[in-house]
Order: structure tokens, then C-alpha cells, then sequence
């Protein structure tokens, strides 16, 4: 029997990297994510990441991870990234030594 994979996109713009990070995400390495939530999905679940934020142009974030903790405190879910494409993980450099 396969197992069948529960998907969720996650979309979401912001007006600039600093919103992004104070808003949604409390922490994003090269490896992953924890996206905050009120509903995060089952461990094990895999997700589209699609986070697009204003730098000195707009810039788009994307590709897949899997949940691999939940949290209640603060509420949300770690995300390791799967798969980013060469130009999400550059701007993912680049932004995290802006920071």
C-alpha cells in the first residue's frame, strides 16, 4: 500500500524580508523552516514553499519541504527543505546575511 502523501501549498508575499521574518517564520536556516501556524499538518507531510519578499526587487522563495516537528508553543511546524531551486537557495544566502 503506498503512502499517500498529504500536500499543502504554502503562497505568501510580504512587503519586505523583516515582515517575513516577524511575521511567519521565527526561524529559517539553509536547511529549513519553522512556519508559524494555528494548523500545521501531520509530521511527515510534504509542502509546496512558495514566500515571496521585497528586497530591492521582488523575490520569490520556492520549492518542497517536509513538516518534521510540531510545535504548540509557539503554534506551527519545522519544515526541512526537500528540494530548492539553485536561485532559491542563493536568494536564501543572500538574505540570511542581510539579516
Amino acid at each position: 500500500m503506498a503512502r499517500r502523501e498529504q500536500r499543502l501549498t504554502i503562497n505568501k508575499e510580504f512587503d519586505s524580508f523583516d515582515q517575513f521574518i516577524q511575521e511567519y517564520v521565527t526561524n529559517i536556516s539553509q536547511s529549513g523552516v519553522f512556519i508559524k501556524t494555528k494548523t500545521p499538518l501531520p509530521v511527515g507531510s510534504e509542502v509546496e514553499l512558495r514566500f515571496t519578499v521585497i528586497m530591492d526587487d521582488i523575490e520569490t522563495i520556492e520549492g518542497t519541504g517536509e513538516v518534521v516537528r510540531v510545535e504548540s508553543d509557539p503554534p506551527g511546524m519545522g519544515v526541512v527543505f526537500k528540494e530548492l531551486s539553485g536561485y532559491s537557495q542563493a536568494l536564501l544566502s543572500k538574505l540570511l546575511t542581510r539579516r
